[in-house]
């Protein structure tokens, strides 16, 4: 074990020591915070073997970051970026040499791209119409896109708004300008598409998807006509712009009910304002909300990827209801219920970590997300979820204890309750689960990769973490009934602890073991989801004691934590998406990312604090552009993880309303929690292993905190040596 242990830390000081410097984009805000943000931050792919984990097979491109470079506003319904290839996460990737596209929604995992416009001067090729672009020719921060169109030596300029985006094209040759409207494309598959012109400078229509996107657009000069193409691929139409040596500008709206509410959209956020208005509206819309937390000390670099990630983290959930209210519900209808309708948030990634920063900063929009997804809930009788688990429960039970209350919570609990105790809904064999205690795992001689089952360590494991949400809202309702039987079932997770390996392992119907156990394998739904046994194991943040108490001593369970982070990575087990290895840890997916947070309980904080430092030192701002992340961003995830760790807080179990203090990366952090809430966080000593920790001149007992401390405190101190 001591090998290991020595390999391990050998390990973290080479990977502490490669801390990039990331790339700096001239031209920003200076003196702004959003002038720290790299919004190219997670576009460029992972190709060092020894970074990634494995040598990719021939073609693959890793899914490191899969994030935008584009303009939008904080969990605004338009995000308007650069295409340049169909089909990847968000469409963009930082190696590619062509853009083919402009589009108006983003979120990074292989949907949306709606309303693909593009400028063109001269005859169009309608096999081959885009255009290369050099990376010195390219500019982007919060609210603005800038790039040079090589092909057609257009400069194309974006900003936007909440609900509509703004283009400005400056044509070299004022002559034979068009802009393509490729409205067969998305990175969905299109159904059906429809545009028509109005008067001389209005084009509107739609383009369906799994949703119907509705736009209406008012250019700056005369449309000559709209002429159809069709190639072997797609259909596209031409608009044919009158000549002039002015810019051309389209302000676009989008709306996910009606045409007619899209020119309200267009009417309320743009029609009076010009292009430079509206992207100054944009800048300082993100400047306020970064605000929010301000920092000193720290190294530029540690500033940049800290703002970078802040600004990432806030662009999902998105908008989908109107300047009106007007939204279109789960059933189809159209509804106006008095509040922000918004997506379905990515909960099996982001209820971790984002949607408890997206309450803490924004918890207005927290509000209206959480009563968006009641509305869906109660038009399909479960409330919903995303990807796996159901972790609609932490994120609801963590936002009411919080504080975040503007909502029917009655409803949300009786369906939290009902996806807990009903078959047939969000929780797949729920029925199972309340039987025997656990989710069966089916007896594959072979397993692989890719084999499909119920993925049932995890479900088991998320489900009793889901039943402990949902019991802390039955008690603060009342409910004392459905509290103990929900209680009863949170240490669930220890039925499948296998005592022979110290991991949790797959249980046949029958209770035995799954005999073919490699807990080094990874696999995406078969026993595990999108792990293998090591980066599934120790999820119990509820009762992260009772999970200790699983082995014979704390040491037991230190040296287990230990192999965790020191047995290498197999290179020749390969999931794409499990990548960026600490030993067995994984950074570059989700489900372990709490792990290093648990030699609390050992009494070593020091050593998590090491693992944790050298995460932020090396798996942000990666790879030869400096602008990979380890692994897919997930909607924000990966980003406020990053923003937590840096903070010096974790919401380390996110359905309480409290947080695991760590030492922050900057001297001093100012953060707004709303109104006149405002604490100041501060480091003291350069060591990494924590003294004590003092709340307004009171010595705290423990590591954490409570978000009502959070509020109400002013000064945090974390002494060090």
């Amino acid at each position: 074990m001591k090998i290991k242990i020595l390999a391990a830390i050998a390990i973290i000081f080479f990977i502490a020591g490669c801390n990039p410097i990331n790339k700096k984009i001239p031209e920003k805000n200076q003196g702004n915070l959003t002038s720290y943000v790299n919004t190219f931050l997670g576009t460029a792919p992972l190709t060092d073997s020894v970074e990634i984990g494995y040598n990719p097979p021939p073609g693959w491109r890793v899914w490191a970051g899969l994030t935008y470079p584009g303009t939008s506003l904080p969990n605004a319904m338009v995000q308007l970026s650069p295409i340049t290839e169909w089909g990847s996460g968000a469409g963009y990737e930082y190696e590619d040499t062509v853009i083919y596209a402009f589009t108006h929604t983003n979120k990074g995992h292989w949907n949306l791209c709606h309303i693909p416009l593009f400028p063109i001067s001269g005859e169009l090729d309608t096999e081959d119409f885009g255009s290369g672009f050099d990376h010195k020719k390219e500019f982007a921060e919060p609210g603005f896109y800038r790039v040079l169109l090589d092909r057609y030596n257009v400069q194309v300029e974006l900003t936007s708004s909440l609900h509509c985006g703004y283009h400005r094209y400056t044509f070299k040759d004022p002559k034979s300008r068009s802009i393509i409207a490729n409205l067969s494309k998305s990175n969905e598959r299109v159904h059906k598409w429809h545009i028509e012109q109005k008067g001389k400078n209005i084009f509107k229509g739609y383009q369906q998807t799994g949703d119907k996107v509705y736009f209406y657009a008012k250019t700056s000069q005369i449309i000559e006509n709209i002429e159809p193409h069709k190639n072997e691929k797609s259909e596209l139409f031409e608009i044919h712009f009158e000549n002039s040596e002015k810019p051309l500008e389209i302000k676009i709206a989008l709306s996910f009910v009606s045409i007619e509410n899209a020119k309200e959209n267009l009417e309320a956020e743009l029609i009076n304002k010009n292009f430079d208005q509206v992207r100054e509206e944009a800048s300082a819309n993100w400047e306020k909300l970064l605000s929010k937390i301000q920092v000193t000390g720290g190294s530029e670099q540690q500033k940049e990827i800290f703002y970078s990630s802040l600004y990432r983290s806030f662009l999902w959930p998105a908008l989908r209801s109107d300047v009106n209210g007007d939204f279109t519900d789960e059933s189809g209808k159209v509804q106006n219920k008095g509040f922000r309708y918004y997506t379905k948030p990515s909960l099996w990634d982001t209820y971790r970590n984002k949607l408890v920063l997206l309450g803490m900063l924004s918890p207005d929009v927290t509000n209206d997300v959480i009563q968006s997804l009641i509305d869906r809930g109660e038009i399909t009788g479960f409330m919903p979820t995303f990807f796996h688990g159901d972790h609609a429960a932490p994120f609801i039970s963590g936002s009411y204890l919080r504080g975040i209350r503007d909502y029917d919570i009655q409803s949300a609990y009786d369906l939290l309750l009902r996806n807990a105790t009903v078959e047939g809904g969000t929780r797949p064999y729920i029925s199972e689960y309340m039987e025997k205690g656990y989710i069966s795992t089916p007896d594959i001689e072979k397993p692989h990769v890719e084999t499909k089952a119920k993925a049932g360590v995890t479900k088991t494991l998320e489900y009793a973490y889901d039943d402990y949400a949902v019991a802390l809202l039955a008690k603060g309702l009342g409910d004392n009934e459905n509290y103990w039987m929900l209680m009863d079932r949170v240490s669930n997770y220890k039925n499948l602890f296998d005592t022979s390996t110290g991991l949790m392992r797959g249980r046949l119907a029958d209770g035995s073991w799954v005999r073919h156990f490699n807990p080094q394998y990874p696999y995406y739904e078969y026993m595990y989801r999108e792990a293998n046994a090591w980066q599934s194991s120790f999820f119990a943040p509820h009762d992260t004691e009772g999970l200790i108490n699983l082995y014979e001593s704390k040491e037991v369970f230190e040296d287990m934590l230990d192999s965790l982070f020191s047995i290498p990575w197999n290179g020749n087990y390969i999931a794409r998406n499990v990548s960026s290895f600490i030993g067995q840890y994984c950074h570059g997916n989700q489900p372990d990312h709490s792990f290093p947070y648990l030699y609390y309980w050992v009494g070593k904080q020091e050593k998590s604090q090491m693992y944790l430092d050298s995460i932020m030192n090396h798996f942000y701002g990666m790879g030869e552009w400096k602008n990979a992340l380890c692994g897919m961003d997930d909607a924000g995830e990966m980003s406020s993880w990053y923003v937590f760790a840096a903070l010096g807080l974790y919401p380390y179990s996110p359905a309480d309303d409290n947080y695991i203090i760590s030492v922050p990366i900057f001297d001093s952090v100012k953060l707004n929690l709303g109104g006149t809430s405002e604490i100041i966080l501060k480091k003291k000593g350069v060591g990494n292993k924590i003294e004590n920790i003092a709340l307004d001149e009171k010595s705290l007992d423990g590591f954490f905190i409570s978000h009502d401390q959070l509020l109400n405190g002013k000064e945090l101190i974390i002494s060090t040596q």
